[in-house]
């Protein structure tokens, strides 16, 4: 189980550690890098409650997520109550518990500003508009995101392919020209400037 549990992990983009047992789980948590755990409480050596008790103590220890097959309330009841973040019990849906692994994965990152400014221009990430000195510019929705990660990045160097992986989702370059594209048309309604090509690598927003 926790090899499929892996496998489904990473290939959704999540690096991953397995053990076998709890007292080799706290062994590594206690050094320390882990963003969330996945515990079963039916473990070969010692009880899952006493490894989750040990885990919270942890300073900074990361939230955990009890998978189990002992579906009763009190078994729900308690683990909640010594601070695990969620319960799901066994069989599961592999697709909810990925669904919920990146709800807190979104949970533990900081909260983004609201606005993002350069020059002229502010992004505002909530309403997801731009103002262009007063004027509110009509985007797309992936011209949109693309805009704010290059403006998330002001005065840095971003290659085609963090663009592709970023604002596209590929995790190879497929070979396509939507970066050049996309970037085109925000040049058409932001001003030719806005966007710098560094040649033969990226682009970088510099605003007016």
């Amino acid at each position: 189980m926790a090899r499929l549990v892996g496998r489904a992990l990473a290939a959704a983009g999540f690096a991953v550690d397995t053990e076998a047992t709890g007292l080799g789980g706290l062994e590594v948590l206690r050094a320390g890098g882990f963003d969330l755990v996945i515990l079963d409480l039916r473990l070969p050596d010692v009880d899952g409650v006493s490894v989750l008790t040990e885990a919270r103590d942890l300073e900074a220890g990361p939230p955990v997520i009890i998978l189990s097959a002992l579906d009763d309330v009190r078994s729900k009841v308690v683990c909640l109550e010594l601070g695990a973040c969620d319960y799901m019990t066994k069989p599961f849906e592999l697709a909810e518990l990925i669904a919920r692994v990146r709800l807190r994965a979104r949970e533990r990152q900081p909260a983004k500003e609201r606005y993002l400014r350069m020059g002229r221009y502010v992004l505002d990430l909530r309403r997801r508009v731009l103002d262009d000195d007063g004027q509110a510019v009509p985007l797309t929705t992936r011209e949109f995101v693309l805009l704010e990660y290059l403006m998330g990045h002001p005065g840095e160097t971003c290659t085609r392919e963090e663009l592709l992986e970023h604002v596209w989702g590929y995790a190879f370059d497929p070979g396509t020209n939507v970066v050049d594209v996309c970037v085109g048309r925000l040049r058409h309604k932001l001003g030719g400037d806005c966007v710098a090509t560094v040649r033969n690598v990226g682009y970088c927003f510099v605003g007016a």
